[in-house]
């Protein structure tokens, strides 16, 4: 499989997600701007969607979005627990997280890239985002991880976009849990080692 990715966005899920997996896989670096691959293809016709991550297996098929590469990823081997099996309600619950994620994080943070967002709206926007974050806290005061007591594929997604925290000046220390989260994924050798093979720091 090869893994389509850009350091510092949530292509670091799925990565993560591999390495816990130990499956074999090959990074391939995106150039975000120009979309051409580090071997100077063209991104556009691995998806043309334009943005990672995207994940293509050996057969030459694609899939792309996040929370659907997760949990292709986790079904490979079911045992390892990083997703309940596809029709329980626990499954049906890993769902409810990746969408929450999805929208009301990384669509939160979305906005705030964008440089030439008004004040005011960049205030309205990351207000709702510290919202989401209070809401978070408040879950993860409880559990050790979103699930329960277990890793798993939401955990992976849920660190990599509150990575982004830190390029807008949302303090995680200002909440403990959060930052305690953080630091307790960051310690998982496969954070680590994704973090080191794609050049970036360490969160916390």
């Amino acid at each position: 499989m090869k893994l389509y990715y850009a350091p510092d966005t949530c292509s670091l899920s799925p990565h993560i997600v591999l390495r816990e997996l130990d499956l074999p896989f090959t990074l391939v670096r995106v150039n975000n701007q120009t979309k051409r691959t580090e071997d100077g293809g063209d991104f556009l016709a691995i998806n043309p969607k334009g943005y990672v991550a995207a994940l293509q297996r050996d057969d030459g098929q694609v899939l792309t979005e996040g929370p659907a590469i997760v949990q292709y990823l986790a079904d490979l081997n079911p045992q390892a627990g990083l997703a309940p099996p596809n029709g329980t309600w626990d499954r049906s619950r890993l769902q409810e997280w990746l969408n929450f994620i999805s929208t009301e994080i990384h669509g939160g943070f979305g906005p705030l890239f964008n440089r030439a967002l008004p004040a005011e709206a960049r205030q309205w926007w990351q207000a709702r985002v510290e919202k989401r974050l209070d809401y978070l806290a408040g879950v993860l005061q409880s559990v050790p991880f979103l699930l329960g007591d277990r890793f798993g594929v939401a955990d992976a997604y849920l660190y990599a976009v509150l990575r982004w925290a830190r390029f807008f000046d949302i303090d995680l220390a200002g909440r403990p849990v959060l930052a305690d989260y953080m630091a307790r994924i960051e310690m998982r050798p496969s954070v680590q080692a994704a973090l080191a093979a794609e050049g970036i720091a360490r969160a916390v």
